[in-house]
């Protein structure tokens, strides 16, 4: 089969820890961003990239914030979409108070404040866990949710409550409002998570990755070990709230154009605990599994009966769009219940043991 690495010879140590040790691994890494970066800006309809690849790229990036937090670390949550929140209202704040700060740097800037809205939320962390840990970030969720809508100050005291999006350009090219391209925002939204994906991928496999890890699969014995909980609990919380601050930031500024605060409700939270259930928790690639399953396939269901000329209200196709997504959902955690990440490594091994397809 093509999915073999016989010939593929490790000489260093660096070499057989790299991040994709297999050649075909690497080629299809290339050929998955040539795809993204190169042909959809040119070939894709505005529709597919403001409707479908933007939204799905955001919600992707909330769901390795949450993913560290709960796959790796083992610490619930329920407050992804408070801590989003947290991320659009600074970004908006920062553009207000630094107009002429480039908005690349505010973007990221944005999730250092929920990073530290994320640690005060984690610190009880350190003597709760499970269900409770779960109970307190939703305590969170509905607490900043208050915040959002009470405190003036946070959307400037529009009349409207909303955060709208100002004009910022790069390069002497619209980046944000509303003169900015679809391919402008996706190729920028693109570039971001990317980069974040990479950083995410290389942190959990050096020393903090490790101390996260070792926290979710045994807490006591890391502690003997040497590993600090409040400094590995504290960590995850932050990292994955600053994740998902920069995804609330992107989903603002370079998808809605402007939110309110339904726009980061309890709803939101656990749609993005979906894509992280579904895709697999403890895997970067489930995060993307996920968000496609989640967020891509009930657009796509969607859109069939008209491109077969079927008169079914819009309504009506929501309902059977949402009974059908159900389904799939239980359908897959009954085959896999480690999320669609499992069921693509299963596949992977089998090709690499063929013709011994039952090794796994």
């Amino acid at each position: 089969m093509f999915y073999r690495e016989a010939g593929q010879f490790k000489t260093t140590y660096a070499d057989d820890q790299a991040l994709l040790p297999i050649a075909q691994d690497r080629v299809g890494l290339i050929i998955v961003l040539a795809i993204a970066f190169l042909v959809l800006p040119i070939v894709a309809s505005d529709f597919f990239l403001s409707s479908i690849m933007i939204p799905f790229l955001v919600f992707a990036l909330a769901a390795i914030g949450l993913n560290i937090l709960m796959g790796y670390a083992g610490q619930l949550s329920l407050g992804t979409g408070a801590f989003m929140g947290v991320g659009a209202y600074s970004c908006y704040k920062l553009t207000t108070i630094f107009p002429d700060l480039n908005i690349l740097i505010v973007l990221l800037l944005s999730g250092f404040f929920s990073a530290g809205v994320g640690v005060v939320f984690g610190l009880p962390s350190l003597r709760i866990k499970g269900l409770y840990l779960a109970i307190t970030t939703l305590a969170a969720q509905f607490f900043l949710e208050w915040c959002f809508i009470r405190v003036g100050w946070l959307y400037n005291y529009n009349d409207s409550g909303a955060i709208e999006v100002p004009q910022r350009e790069l390069f002497g090219l619209a980046v944000t409002g509303p003169h900015a391209t679809p391919e402008t925002r996706y190729l920028i939204i693109l570039t971001i998570v990317a980069v974040m994906t990479l950083v995410a991928a290389n942190v959990l496999r050096g020393r903090i990755g490790r101390s996260w890890m070792m926290i979710r699969d045994m807490d006591i014995a890391a502690e003997l070990m040497g590993v600090r909980p409040l400094y590995a609990k504290l960590s995850a919380f932050a990292f994955s709230s600053y994740y998902c601050g920069v995804a609330g930031a992107l989903m603002v500024f370079m998808w809605l154009g402007s939110a309110e605060v339904e726009a980061f409700d309890i709803n939101h939270s656990f749609l993005v605990l979906f894509m992280v259930i579904i895709g697999g928790m403890g895997s970067l690639t489930g995060c993307f599994m996920g968000a496609a399953f989640i967020w891509v396939l009930p657009v796509i269901l969607r859109a069939i009966p008209p491109a077969f000329e079927l008169d079914i209200l819009a309504a009506t196709m929501e309902h059977i769009s949402s009974i059908i997504i159900g389904a799939l959902i239980i359908f897959f955690l009954i085959v896999e219940p480690h999320g669609l990440a499992r069921l693509w490594r299963v596949g992977k091994e089998k090709l690499r043991t063929w013709p011994f397809p039952y090794a796994t």
